[in-house]
C-alpha cells in the first residue's frame, strides 16, 4: 500500500511536469521536425529470433527498417496495448548484436505512455538498426494490434503532452457537465438526468483508462488490464447513451416494442463487454467481433428511435442528433478500423474523445432545455394543483357548511366528533332542539323560522373558547362539542342565559326556547353511546317541559337498560302472543247506548304483570318491534270486528307516526279490512296532535287522507293539549275531536276555566260538524255537567272500564 501510494505520487508529479511541457512543445514552430516512423504496415510474421522463444510465442518483424535512419539513439518504440501474458522486443543492429526487452503483463513497470500504448526505450541509433522483432506470448490475436510506431524522444514527449492535454480538457468538460447536472434539479432527479450522470462517469472513466492517463493515479492500470476494463466501459457508454436517448424524448415518441428492443440491446451491450473482458470465457478475437457487432446493433436501433421521433415531430431529438452525430461518425470509423476496413491513425482516437466532449456539452444543454420545459410543466402543474386544492377546500367547506346559519353541517359535525373521540382529553356533547319551531313556521311562515335558526346559530357561534364544533345537524337540531374545562361550565351557563331571550323578526317578537341534552365522553364507551346519552338527556328535557338543559346521569342509563330489556322482551312477547286488546265503550248520552269502542293495548308481561301502553311506550316507538306490535294490534282489531261490527258502530284503534308512513301504509290497513270483509267505516283511526302535526306530518297526513277517502273515520285524541290549530283542522280530515281527560278532571274544580275550554271545544265540534267525545269521565257530576254543556259522547271508568269483553254497565242510564 505504501509503495503503491509512493508510485501514485511520483506519477502525479510526472503528469504535472508533462503538462508544463505542453505549451512549449506546441510552440516549437521553427524547431526541426521530430522523427516519427509508422511500422505497423511493415510488420510480417516471422520465426523467433531465438530458438528457445518459439513455444507459445507469436512474432512479428521489421526486416528493412530503413525509415529509422533519422532517429537518434535512445528513441522509443510505441506498441499498441493488447492482451498477452508476456511481451518481448528484440532489436538487432548491423553488427548482429541484439538488444532484448522482455516484460510480463503484470510487470510492465514504466513501459507505458499516454495514448493507449506501451513504450520501450531503444538505445541503438536508427541507422544502426538491422531488424526489429516484436513477440507476444498468449496474445489475443495479432490482428487486434493497431499501432507500432518508432518516435524520437522529443516526438514521444510531444505525443504524451498532446494526449494528456486532450484528456485533461475532456475531463474538465465532463466533470463540469457532471457537477452542473448534479446541482440542477427540480425537486427530484429526472430519469434522463440520472442516465446522463451515469454516462458522463463511464465516458470519463473510459477516456482516462483508454489513454493510460488513469495509470498516473492508479499504478498498474495499463496494458492488458486497461484493455479488459475498456471492453466493459465502451459497451456501457454505448448502452447508457441509448437509454439517455429514450429518456430524453417526449412521451409517446417511441413505440413500446421499439423501446423494449433498445433496452434489450443496451443490456446485451453491457453483457458482451463483460464477456469480452475475460478471454477465458471466449477467444478474444471472437468476443471482440461480437462486442463490436452488438454495439453496432444498439446504435442502429437508436437510429430507428431517432427516425420515429423525427417522424412524430419531436423537438428534443434534433438537439440529441446534433450531439450524437459526431460520435456516431467517429464510432463508425473506429468499428471500420477494428474490422480492418480503415487505416490506423491517431486522428481517429483524437476525434473520438473530442466527439465525446462535444456530445457531453450538447447533452448538458439538452438537459437544461428539457428541464426548462419540465420546470414550466411543474410550475403549471403546481399552479393547477393549488387551484384544485383551493377548489377542493371550497367544495369541502361548502359540503360541510350549513347554508342557512353558516355553521358546520352534520357531515362536519360527524368528522369533528370522530376526531374528538380519538383525542385523549374528555369532552362534552350538547344536543339542542329548537322548541316550537313548527308552530312558528305555521303561524308566521318559514321566513320567521329561518330567522330564528339564524339568530340561534349566531348566538351559538359566539360561545366560549372550549367549543370545538358548533353545527346544525337537522332542521331544528344543533350540536356542540366542547372539551371539558372551566369554559365548559361557562357554556352551560351561557346556554341557560339564552333561554327565554327575546328575538325579533320584522314586527313580530318571540322568546327563545331550547331543549338541551348534555353528555360526557368519559361516561361513554363509543361515539354511538355518547350520542345516545346526549339524545336521552335531550328527550328528558322535553319530557320535563322543554326550555331547559338536562345532563345525562346513571339513572338515565338505567332507563336505557330498562328500555333495552323491554324491547328484548317484546320480541319474545310477540312470539308468545302476550299482547292483547281491552275494549272501552264510547257511550251516546242521547239514548245511553254504546256508540262504539276504543281498543286499548295491554301486555300480559310474565314478570311485570298487565302493562298499559304508557309503561312500554319506548317499545312502541322502536323502529323494529313497534311496527310488528301495531300489525298485531290491527290483526286483533280486525278479528274482533269480524265478530262485533254489527253490534257497534265503529272501533277506535290508536295509531302513531310509524303506522302512518304515507299512502302505502294506509293501503296496507285497507287491504286487511278488505280481506276480512269489514267495511272501512267500522274502523276509526285515533291519532294524537303530536302524530299529526309533529315530525313526519306530511306522511301522516297523506296516510290519513287515503284512509278517510276510503271511509275510515279519523279521531284527534287529547285535543287541546298540543299545538293543533284551526288551520290544521281544515287541512287534515278529522271526524272526531276527543277532549283530553285533564280538562274533564278539572272542569268542576278550577273556577270554570276548564269548563269554558270544554264548552268551546263542544261548540267548535258542533260548528264544524265534528263528533266530540269527552274522555276520562269518572264521576256522575262530570257526566251531568257534560250533558248540560251539550257533549253527547263520553268515555271513562264511569261508563265502562277497559276489558277484554265489551259489556255496558246497567248503571249508565241511571248515572245520567
Amino acid at each position: 500500500m505504501i509503495v503503491s501510494a509512493r508510485v501514485s505520487v511520483v506519477n502525479c508529479i510526472a503528469l504535472c511536469r508533462r503538462l508544463l511541457m505542453v505549451l512549449a512543445l506546441f510552440g516549437l514552430a521553427g524547431a526541426a521536425h521530430a522523427a516519427e516512423v509508422r511500422l505497423r504496415d511493415d510488420l510480417r510474421p516471422s520465426a523467433a529470433p531465438m530458438a528457445f522463444m518459439n513455444d507459445g510465442w507469436d512474432w512479428l518483424s521489421v526486416r528493412d527498417p530503413r525509415g529509422l535512419d533519422e532517429l537518434p539513439a535512445d528513441w522509443r518504440l510505441l506498441v499498441d496495448q493488447v492482451r498477452f501474458q508476456e511481451i518481448g522486443i528484440v532489436v538487432t543492429d548491423t553488427n548482429g548484436r541484439q538488444n532484448r526487452i522482455f516484460r510480463r503483463a503484470d510487470g510492465l513497470q514504466q513501459n507505458w505512455a499516454p495514448g493507449g500504448v506501451l513504450s520501450f526505450d531503444i538505445p541503438v541509433p536508427g541507422r544502426d538498426v538491422a531488424r526489429i522483432d516484436i513477440g507476444f506470448k498468449a496474445i489475443d490475436d495479432l490482428s487486434l494490434m493497431r499501432k507500432v510506431t518508432a518516435v524520437s524522444r522529443d516526438r514521444g514527449a510531444s505525443l504524451d503532452a498532446r494526449w494528456i492535454a486532450l484528456i485533461c480538457l475532456l475531463a474538465g468538460i465532463l466533470l463540469s457537465g457532471f457537477v452542473y447536472n448534479l446541482l440542477l434539479h427540480i425537486g427530484q432527479r429526472h430519469s434522463l438526468q440520472r442516465w446522463y450522470l451515469a454516462w458522463v462517469l463511464v465516458a470519463l472513466a473510459y477516456a482516462l483508462n483508454w489513454s493510460n492517463v488513469a495509470a498516473y493515479l492508479i499504478p498498474g492500470l495499463h496494458g492488458p488490464a486497461a484493455i479488459r476494463l475498456n471492453c466493459i466501459l465502451v459497451a456501457s457508454a454505448v448502452a447508457l447513451g441509448s437509454m439517455f436517448l429514450l429518456s430524453a424524448l417526449e412521451p409517446g415518441m417511441t413505440p413500446r416494442r421499439l423501446r423494449r428492443a433498445v433496452q434489450l440491446a443496451a443490456g446485451l451491450s453491457v453483457g458482451s463487454g463483460i464477456l469480452a473482458a475475460d478471454e477465458r470465457l471466449m477467444a478474444a478475437s471472437v468476443s471482440d467481433m461480437m462486442l463490436n457487432g452488438v454495439m453496432a446493433g444498439t446504435v442502429l436501433l437508436s437510429l430507428v428511435v431517432i427516425a420515429f421521433a423525427i417522424a412524430r415531430e419531436s423537438r428534443v431529438v434534433w438537439m440529441y442528433l446534433v450531439g450524437w452525430t459526431p460520435v456516431i461518425g467517429v464510432f463508425s470509423v473506429r468499428v471500420a478500423r477494428n474490422f480492418g476496413f480503415a487505416q490506423q491513425s491517431d486522428i481517429v482516437d483524437y476525434a473520438t474523445f473530442g466527439a465525446i466532449g462535444f456530445e457531453a456539452l450538447v447533452f448538458s444543454l439538452l438537459i437544461a432545455s428539457r428541464f426548462t420545459v419540465l420546470r414550466k410543466q411543474r410550475d403549471a402543474a403546481q399552479a393547477a394543483a393549488r387551484e384544485l386544492h383551493i377548489e377542493q377546500e371550497t367544495l369541502q367547506r361548502a359540503a360541510q357548511t350549513d347554508v342557512l346559519t353558516g355553521l358546520g353541517n352534520r357531515a362536519h359535525f360527524n368528522l369533528l366528533l370522530a376526531r374528538s373521540w380519538g383525542a385523549a382529553a374528555p369532552f362534552s356533547l350538547y344536543l339542542i332542539d329548537v322548541d316550537y319551531l313548527k308552530e312558528l313556521n305555521d303561524r308566521q311562515g318559514h321566513d320567521a323560522g329561518d330567522a330564528l335558526l339564524r339568530h340561534i346559530g349566531d348566538r351559538l357561534a359566539g360561545l366560549g373558547r372550549a367549543v370545538t364544533c358548533c353545527a346544525r345537524i337537522g332542521g331544528d337540531e344543533f350540536a356542540i362539542i366542547a372539551f371539558e374545562s372551566p369554559d365548559d361550565t361557562a357554556i352551560s351557563e351561557e346556554l341557560a342565559e339564552l333561554q327565554g331571550g327575546v328575538w325579533m323578526h320584522g314586527n313580530a317578537t318571540g322568546n327563545l326556547s331550547m331543549s338541551i341534552g348534555k353528555a360526557s365522553s368519559a361516561d361513554a364507551r363509543s361515539v354511538e353511546d355518547l350520542f345516545k346519552h346526549a339524545d336521552l338527556a335531550l328527550y328528558r328535557a322535553k319530557d320535563e317541559g322543554r326550555g331547559r338543559l338536562k345532563i345525562f346521569n346513571r339513572n338515565m342509563q338505567l332507563g336505557i337498560q330498562a328500555r333495552a330489556e323491554l324491547i328484548r322482551d317484546a320480541h319474545d312477547a310477540l312470539a308468545r302472543r302476550e299482547f292483547a286488546l281491552h275494549f272501552q265503550p264510547i257511550v251516546d248520552l242521547r239514548d245511553d247506548t254504546v256508540a262504539g269502542a276504543e281498543a286499548l293495548l295491554r301486555w300480559n308481561h310474565p314478570v311485570r304483570g298487565l302493562l298499559s301502553p304508557g309503561a312500554f311506550a319506548c317499545v312502541l316507538d322502536d323502529p323494529q318491534v313497534g311496527p310488528a306490535i301495531q300489525r298485531r294490534v290491527l290483526e286483533m282489531a280486525v278479528a274482533w270486528l269480524c265478530v262485533n261490527h254489527t253490534s257497534v258502530r265503529s272501533l277506535s284503534v290508536n295509531f302513531n307516526s310509524m303506522d302512518l308512513r304515507g299512502a302505502e301504509s294506509a293501503r296496507t290497513v285497507l287491504s286487511l279490512l278488505a280481506e276480512a270483509g269489514i267495511p272501512p267505516a267500522a274502523l276509526c283511526v285515533e291519532v294524537t296532535e303530536g302524530t299529526v302535526f309533529g315530525r313526519g306530518s306530511n306522511e301522516s297526513a297523506a296516510a290519513l287522507r287515503t284512509l278517510h277517502a276510503a271511509g275510515v273515520r279519523v279521531a284527534l285524541d287529547d285535543f287541546g293539549t298540543g299545538y293543533a290549530s284551526l288551520i290544521h283542522l281544515k287541512k287534515i280530515p278529522v271526524d272526531i275531536l276527543k277532549i283530553d281527560k285533564s280538562f274533564v278532571d278539572a272542569m268542576l274544580t278550577d273556577r270554570g276555566v276548564s269548563e269554558q275550554i270544554v264548552r268551546a271545544v263542544v261548540a267548535l265540534g258542533q260548528a264544524l260538524g265534528k263528533q266530540v267525545i269527552a274522555e276520562g269521565v269518572e264521576t256522575p257530576a262530570q257526566l251531568q255537567r257534560l250533558r248540560e254543556l251539550g257533549c253527547v259522547h263520553v268515555q271513562g271508568y264511569l261508563t265502562g272500564r277497559p276489558t277484554a269483553d265489551l259489556a255496558l254497565p246497567p248503571v249508565v242510564g241511571q248515572a245520567a
